[in-house]
């Protein structure tokens, strides 16, 4: 392994490293660089086993511009408009379950509780995906093969019976399963579906030969970029909507100055409408500043394209660049007092690159308006109804690939309209004073300008 330098400068001040080598599998942990080295290889082997080849993020260059126009015309903010009143439901639903109860927020769902932020994301995107109810039997088998897929990515890539990877690439193959069922039932049916789904099956070509015609999708690329979409875009989105709700808790005395009325004219405090959801410019930033401070991906990988020098650094075309997030999100000369929650950092266009909250560039991510939609929707209808109680203090981060709060956040949340019984006394004797928002008359002062 070696990493090039010149001047002798501390690659961690401009938070990338950049490595170039071959390791056999007994020496990669011989030294970071080594470590490195692994991790790379076991994200490519997962990429290609557990998403597919056709997956989004296994294409480069042309390849990848023409799929991610294909995926990427259902997510445009004018495509989402369709599966707003799903999200803006199942918001309210999942928030009075919340009431009165100690919630994990970032709790792994299990049979018991369906009702955490991390079915909240799971669901809208089945829905999204395929038009598939909150509960039934098919939700079930979604949810439950999706589980087994997304905990594999922390396991070792051995596809060997009984281990994680090899469970995953078997829940991987029970959801293409249930993904050609559904396709083959759209073909034979006359009417049409609302979904993701059938966005793609348009650009559908069944002769996967038929490489030529840039507006068509194969089902192995159809099937590939749906599981991609999926992995994707839940961890992230539960990760990013939990810091969100912590930070609130943190800081209810600097959000609640930027409130303004959306409901005061409304007898229904349920009620949202697209035109609103669209525009709550503070509700942005506060979004930008979570994901500044919590940084729910805290690296990059990506490999150079051609030879170049940055900042007196020769990099090679071919090496592997690895840029440190964390770092760049909380640079103080960016970013001053960067461990303070405070969205009026996004008041003014930041420098090029400093932000990289959905990523930047041609790989930015393509979900970054779902990813809003859904968060914007579930703050506003908490803010507006609720007030929650951290049960504990704990800043520490769980240590996986998307950061998450260590102890997943455990709230006690209250309604401010209605009495809700707190079912877990015994866990609520030294809570931490209440968030308080602003009411006038029967509206609560939501997250907007």
């Amino acid at each position: 392994m070696e990493c090039s330098h010149k001047n002798g400068q501390d690659s961690r001040k401009y938070g990338v490293a950049f490595c170039r080598g071959e390791f056999l599998f007994l020496s990669d942990f011989s030294s970071p660089a080594g470590i490195f080295s692994f991790m790379q290889k076991r994200q490519q082997r997962y990429g290609k086993q557990v998403l597919g080849p056709t997956s989004l993020l296994q294409q480069t260059g042309e390849a990848h511009k023409r799929l991610r126009r294909l995926i990427g015309e259902p997510l445009s903010v004018d495509g989402l408009k369709k599966y707003f009143p799903f999200i803006n439901k199942l918001a309210v639903e999942t928030l009075d379950h919340w009431c009165g109860r100690k919630v994990l927020v970032l709790e792994e769902a299990s049979t018991v509780d369906l009702w955490t932020c991390d079915n909240f994301t799971l669901k809208v995107i089945g829905h999204m995906i395929m038009s598939l109810e909150p509960t039934g039997e098919e939700q079930e088998k979604f949810r439950a093969n999706f589980k087994i897929i997304s905990s594999c990515f922390a396991s070792l890539p051995f596809k060997i019976p009984g281990t994680a990877f090899y469970r995953g690439i078997k829940a991987r193959d029970r959801m293409y399963a249930m993904l050609d069922s559904t396709i083959a039932q759209r073909r034979k049916e006359e009417s049409l579906q609302q979904d993701f789904l059938e966005s793609l099956l348009k650009k559908h070509s069944k002769d996967s030969s038929e490489q030529d015609d840039d507006n068509k999708l194969t089902d192995n690329q159809l099937k590939d970029n749906i599981l991609t979409l999926l992995v994707a875009g839940h961890d992230t989105t539960t990760a990013a909507l939990t810091w969100l709700i912590k930070f609130l808790e943190e800081n209810a005395a600097l959000t609640s100055k930027k409130h303004q009325k959306i409901q005061s004219s409304r007898e229904d405090e349920t009620s949202l409408t697209w035109e609103e959801v669209n525009n709550m410019p503070y509700t942005a930033k506060v979004i930008s500043e979570t994901l500044r401070k919590a940084t729910i991906l805290p690296w990059f990988s990506r490999k150079a394209a051609q030879d170049f020098d940055i900042d007196g650094y020769e990099i090679q075309k071919g090496w592997s660049v690895n840029l440190d997030v964390v770092s760049i999100h909380h640079d103080p000369e960016i970013f001053p007092n960067p461990e303070k929650f405070d969205p009026s950092r996004f008041d003014e266009p930041l420098r090029p690159f400093s932000f990289l909250g959905f990523g930047s560039g041609p790989r930015m991510c393509p979900g970054i308006n779902l990813a809003k939609l859904e968060i914007s929707v579930f703050i506003h209808h908490l803010v507006c109804r609720y007030r929650w109680r951290p049960l504990e203090k704990d800043d520490s981060v769980q240590p996986t690939l998307v950061r998450m709060p260590k102890n997943k956040y455990p709230v006690v949340v209250e309604s401010y309209s209605q009495s809700c019984q707190v079912k877990d006394e015994e866990d609520t004797q030294h809570l931490m004073p209440s968030i308080k928002f602003k009411h006038t008359g029967t509206s609560i002062m939501p997250l907007s300008d």
